[in-house]
């Protein structure tokens, strides 16, 4: 993985769209963590949040979508994630 802290530095001002479509779409909190090449996200919506509708969103979106196209170039898909998927659900398995 690139250097990616490098590339967004300045993400909140740079891309204020990508941030509001978040926001928009019912995520309340969005966090991501970084562990060698993997990336880790947790994200808090509200109920009326949808991944098909943000997917929909989304794409709809151009701003969204330049962001995107940018972040492949520093993110790489799982090899059992769908096409063209930079992330995927993950199953809780353990809670204390």
């Amino acid at each position: 993985m690139k250097n990616l802290l490098l590339h967004t530095s300045n993400i909140t001002s740079m891309w204020a769209e990508v941030l509001k479509s978040i926001k928009d779409s019912g995520i309340n909190n969005l966090e991501i963590y970084r562990t060698g090449n993997r990336l880790f996200m947790i994200m808090e919506t509200d109920a009326n949040f949808s991944f098909d509708g943000k997917a929909e969103a989304d794409a709809a979106n151009p701003k969204v979508q330049e962001w995107e196209q940018l972040m492949w170039n520093y993110q790489q898909a799982l090899p059992f994630a769908e096409p063209g998927a930079k992330w995927v659900l993950m199953e809780k398995i353990f809670q204390l």
